[in-house]
């Protein structure tokens, strides 16, 4: 999966696609280089980051999810927190609702369920502006796995027939924390029989652990190490802002293990 961000405050790439004909452009060259599926968003939610109106972000991302579709019939994500915005958003091709949510906000699980929606479930320990101040868990992997277990449940109680979960790296975690959910992934694939999306893309875990690492186009290694764990331990999606280097690390993976 290609992260599009079509946001001027984005922690790793703000700014950089929030000309929808740019944005459009990059997409494209991400299904190029090897992405299944495309997740465009027109909100951070990096820590700190201030909340949007849902207006301001159907602006954002309505006319790249268009011009998307007009040429490419791949897979088309919204990553949002809003109904209103998912709902534009599938008005103008997309087919799965990306939210950070965890289709926790009012109407968010009825609104996926109208529109027939996929959906990627995530877990947050508070909201984007606060979620990094002092992330506690008196058991992480627990706690997280009980989280998106009664999420995918409700989903399907709802009759939503595609259903990812996604321990949400960096949201509301330690570096701790973060590594024990990382380590803990077949376990969670297992507790919440639904398949796995992960994004660590690029994220502040890395500099953590590399001092060095303080721009996030810096943290193309520690990505990397990230997205093989996870497609070790089972992942279904792969969430990254470097395509053809994943993509390519993927397959040496693939090809020493023998596995297809």
């Amino acid at each position: 999966m290609g992260i599009l961000n079509a946001t001027p405050d984005s922690f790793s790439d703000g700014g950089k696609h929030f000309d929808s004909g740019r944005a459009i452009e990059v997409g494209l060259r991400m299904l190029d280089e090897g992405a299944d599926i495309l997740d465009v968003g027109g909100e951070s939610t990096r820590p700190g980051a201030a909340a949007v109106a849902a207006e301001n972000e159907i602006a954002r991302v309505v006319p790249i999810l268009a011009g998307l579709r007009k040429q490419s019939d791949a897979p088309l994500s919204i990553d949002t927190m809003k109904p209103a915005v998912a709902r534009a958003a599938f008005d103008a091709g997309a087919a799965i609702w990306n939210d950070v949510m965890g289709l926790c906000a009012p109407g968010a699980l009825k609104t996926a369920a109208d529109l027939g929606a996929a959906v990627i479930v995530m877990h947050m320990q508070g909201e984007p502006r606060t979620m990094q101040a002092a992330p506690r868990y008196d058991d992480v992997v627990r706690e997280v796995g009980d989280f998106l277990a009664e999420r995918a449940a409700a989903c399907r109680d709802a009759g939503l027939e595609t259903v990812w979960v996604d321990p949400g790296i960096g949201f509301g975690k330690t570096l701790e924390h973060n590594l024990a959910l990382m380590r803990a992934l077949p376990d969670l694939i297992a507790r919440t029989s639904a398949p796995l999306a992960f994004g660590a893309s690029r994220k502040s875990f890395i500099q953590k652990l590399d001092a060095r690492a303080s721009d996030p186009m810096d943290r193309l290694g520690g990505s990397l190490a990230a997205a093989l764990v996870a497609a070790r331990a089972g992942a279904s999606i792969i969430r990254v802002h470097d395509v053809r280097a994943t993509v390519q690390a993927l397959r040496v993976q693939t090809a020493i293990e023998g596995t297809t």
